[in-house]
């Protein structure tokens, strides 16, 4: 288990004895390293495949002091021996890959941005005002301050579950679709991801985090790994222009539009988006091989 300013970082690694290349799969920031259980395993058929929960994340240990989450994601390929891989990023995952495939290129074999995020970018208004009116007035204002500001004491367990509801329907399904448009299994492990993810972050003062500087939104042309990028037709449309904007931005990025899709594909459309990633790292990065091993239980430092 890799250790990162004394702070354990929960990881899963699985792949063949002699791998075709290495694949680092960074949840989004509603979930955990679950998200990916379908990409995990499929891609592991052919690939060393490494999956990690964010600090305050998952399995992970609660940051205690400003956390750079593409430095964290370089610091677990050092501490796992991994000299170059492919990124495959979901939602502001998407965003830390990018600024590490621009921080560390010769590190960075390929890209993959799935509905992502991209640090420096302006969310627009609308999309703000329609967060906090389908998603932030689920908890009461006063409430909800104390828990951001990390002063709450306790954490109401209905308060966590209310917002994951309203933060999965909003975005998870999307904006211009109800409950039912997610299978159930879907729904209920989005719910869970996002309900930790609140309870954990409510629980005490947030980490202050530091991104890339010069920001990834102005610098996009610099970006040399071969890249694909997912958008889900029904992902929240502010979140969708991001993928033009990575899809143009980026010099030969392809593009893929799942229909029906909210802002989790690799949970949603699970064989799609692992057919999606195996084609592109045949392609576009590495040279295809076969074989699978057992993959090892999640370490921890």
């Amino acid at each position: 288990m890799p250790m990162i300013d004394e702070l354990a970082i929960a990881y899963e690694e699985c792949g063949p004895p002699a791998p075709a290349g290495t694949v680092v799969l960074v949840h989004a920031a509603v979930a955990d390293m679950r998200m990916w259980h379908h990409q995990f395993r499929g891609l592991a058929e052919r690939y060393r495949v490494i999956r990690y929960d964010w600090r305050g994340h998952g399995r992970s240990g609660d940051p205690d002091r400003e956390v750079s989450h593409h430095e964290d994601l370089l610091a677990v390929m050092d501490a796992l021996k991994v000299e170059r891989a492919a990124l495959a990023g979901c939602s502001m995952g998407g965003a830390y890959a990018v600024e590490a495939a621009l921080a560390a290129p010769d590190r960075v074999a390929g890209l993959a941005l799935i509905c992502s995020g991209l640090s420096g970018h302006v969310w627009p208004q609308e999309m703000l005002e329609q967060a906090r009116e389908r998603v932030h007035s689920s908890v009461p204002a006063e409430r909800l301050a104390r828990y951001r500001a990390g002063s709450a004491g306790h954490v109401d367990p209905a308060d966590a579950q209310a917002m994951a509801e309203a933060h999965t329907l909003w975005q998870v399904a999307g904006p211009g679709r109800d409950r039912d448009a997610l299978p159930d299994t879907v729904w209920e492990e989005a719910v869970d991801m996002c309900r930790l993810m609140f309870e954990r972050s409510w629980s005490g003062p947030r980490a202050p985090e530091r991104y890339l500087d010069p920001p990834a939104a102005g610098r996009l042309h610099e970006v040399a790994a071969p890249t694909l990028v997912i958008n889900g037709l029904s992902d929240v449309p502010g979140i969708q222009e991001v993928s033009g904007l990575l899809a143009d931005g980026i010099p030969g990025a392809r593009r893929i539009d799942l229909p029906e899709t909210g802002h989790l594909p690799p949970l949603e459309r699970p064989v799609e988006v692992t057919e999606a990633l195996t084609t592109f790292l045949r392609e576009a990065v590495f040279s295809p091989e076969t074989g699978c091993r057992t993959p090892e239980a999640p370490r921890r430092a």
